[in-house]
């Protein structure tokens, strides 16, 4: 079973990259983030071109923001939108999504950005996580959950440490939520494979940030021991992250059982000829 992820942000924006990369990838599940549709529109969109091709779809959105889907080939049963008794900003929005496919129980999370340390926004960010630790050690041990998890687990999830001093996604008390949701029996099946390599899924569109590897890795696809132990490939596909139209994120793949692919590598193309030099580059917003 072939377990993808990808923050599209906006799908209506991204069919006509979505739907050829099904087609090339051939994902039995995708987990999809930001899809900034509500539910109606999602199906009216996309519900006829992903039927052709067999998904079953599962959607929770609202319109303009945040939103998010899985779609399966694998079945699709016990379908939960957001997280009983999660926080609200100030009302619960659309963030998460949970299906059981193919015997394992999927989770597609967008989780809060946080946007300021300290602020209003980065306290709903920490309880946010709190309730989805929460409902994922509530499920079974064959729970996978998948997408933009707006943390980098560690230093080496980022370009360079020095130009994210200051910001969200690096913070000790984010990295302590994100640790204490791995705790719930969730493995990063990514790092786990590619431990010292480098490996991103979002580049800022400005600046070039792309083209000169200038990323974070921030997508996730955290697995329960008896999904981890089935892991035979993960890999982030950067090719979907280039051309025209494209995400600010990549998709990530994780294969159970078999490679088609083969276990290909930890990014797919490798970039070519990355800044690596710290302290050499500031993030876009710092120099606005």
């Amino acid at each position: 079973m072939r377990i993808a992820t990808w923050n599209v942000n906006s799908v209506k924006q991204r069919v006509p990259r979505l739907l050829p990369w099904l087609d090339e990838r051939s994902p039995d599940v995708v987990c999809l983030q930001e899809t900034k549709l509500a539910d109606e529109d999602f199906r009216d969109l996309l519900g006829g071109p992903l039927a052709e091709r067999g998904y079953e779809i599962a959607v929770h959105g609202e319109g303009g923001w945040n939103g998010v889907a899985i779609l399966s080939l694998a079945g699709l049963e016990d379908v939960v939108a957001g997280l009983a008794d999660g926080p609200g900003f100030p009302d619960q929005e659309a963030r998460a999504l949970a299906a059981t496919c193919g015997g394992v129980r999927v989770w597609s999370v967008y989780v809060p950005n946080g946007r300021e340390p300290d602020s209003d926004h980065y306290r709903y960010k920490l309880a946010w996580l709190a309730a989805l630790r929460a409902a994922a050690a509530a499920g079974p041990d064959a729970t996978v959950v998948c997408g933009d998890i707006n943390i980098a687990p560690t230093d080496k999830d980022v370009f360079d440490p020095e130009a994210y001093a200051g910001h969200t996604h690096v913070t000790a008390p984010e990295r302590e939520a994100l640790a204490e949701l791995a705790a719930a029996g969730l493995r990063d099946v990514v790092r786990e494979r590619w431990s010292s390599e480098r490996v991103f899924t979002y580049w800022d569109y400005r600046a070039g940030m792309f083209h000169r590897d200038l990323g974070m890795r921030i997508d996730l696809v955290l697995a329960g021991a008896p999904v981890a132990a089935r892991v035979k490939a993960a890999w982030v596909d950067r090719k979907a992250r280039k051309g025209k139209g494209p995400s600010d994120h990549a998709p990530v793949i994780v294969d159970l059982d078999e490679a088609p692919d083969g276990d290909i590598g930890p990014v797919v193309p490798p970039p070519s000829a990355p800044v690596t030099k710290r302290g050499a580059v500031k993030l876009p917003q710092s120099r606005e």
